[in-house]
């Protein structure tokens, strides 16, 4: 419903313009804004993420390395945001460590999409494939049984902490198929992962071994990681401290 305060059209969501000494009727602007805030509202936002934007995404002043990789990404993400959607890849993939501003940047990333008049959908990764798995019971809520459907067919699906979940052949299977349908459509996906996306060194034994983190391929499986690059914008966090310490989300 279009706000009756609106000063140009007096809520009615249309307003008169005279072109060529005619008169006619055009939808006001308040119309777009008001379906832009309802969509926002069907998202699934967290109430932690739902004032988050690319213009308050924080960027640490007192460190320069941080300043210039969180600079460069803010930028990157700009960039996804003006072009969306792109011809060759319509997703965004943001990889990085824990606490550096991806999930911030994904929802405010979603929401600037949204103004521009698409409708998307926040999952959490771990909740989703429980809402999934919990759908195959006869005992779940209808809600629980669309859950895999609503994955699949979002115009713009945020997929956040991809890789959280325990690996099993299950998991494997299902995000497989999630991703590749949205690849085959070309229906776009933002996601985000703790996991790194190349070999890191967890750490080292008393007998100096090393010992490496396991790979986004390794988590989601090689089909799921190759169909993401290539529906996706890679973009990597820099390596810095944990972002929320500093007051970021």
């Amino acid at each position: 419903m279009v706000a009756a305060t609106c000063e140009i059209c007096g809520g009615t969501g249309w307003k008169i313009v005279e072109k060529a000494g005619l008169s006619g009727a055009e939808r006001c602007i308040c119309a777009a804004e008001t379906r832009a805030r309802i969509l926002k509202e069907n998202t699934n936002i967290p109430p932690n993420y739902e004032d988050a934007t690319l213009d308050n995404f924080k960027i640490p002043r007192d460190n320069p390395t941080a300043r210039t990789g969180l600079g460069t990404v803010l930028m990157q993400v700009r960039s996804f945001v003006r072009e969306f959607p792109a011809s060759d890849r319509p997703g965004l993939l943001l990889v990085g460590g824990t606490g550096t501003g991806k999930t911030h940047l994904a929802v405010a990333a979603l929401k600037a999409i949204i103004d521009k008049g698409h409708e998307g959908l926040f999952f959490d990764y771990q909740n989703l494939l429980d809402r999934i798995r919990s759908g195959y019971d006869s005992a779940a809520g209808a809600s629980d049984r669309e859950a895999y459907r609503s994955a699949l067919e979002a115009e713009v699906l945020l997929l956040d902490d991809l890789g959280s979940h325990r690996v099993t052949d299950w998991v494997e299977d299902t995000v497989t198929s999630i991703i590749t349908y949205r690849c085959n459509h070309r229906k776009p996906l933002i996601a985000t992962t703790n996991v790194p996306d190349e070999n890191q060194i967890d750490y080292r034994t008393e007998g100096d071994t090393a010992v490496h983190k396991k790979t986004l391929a390794e988590v989601i499986g090689m089909r799921a990681r190759s169909r993401l690059h290539e529906m996706c914008r890679v973009v990597k966090m820099p390596l810095i401290e944990d972002y929320r310490v500093g007051g970021g989300r």
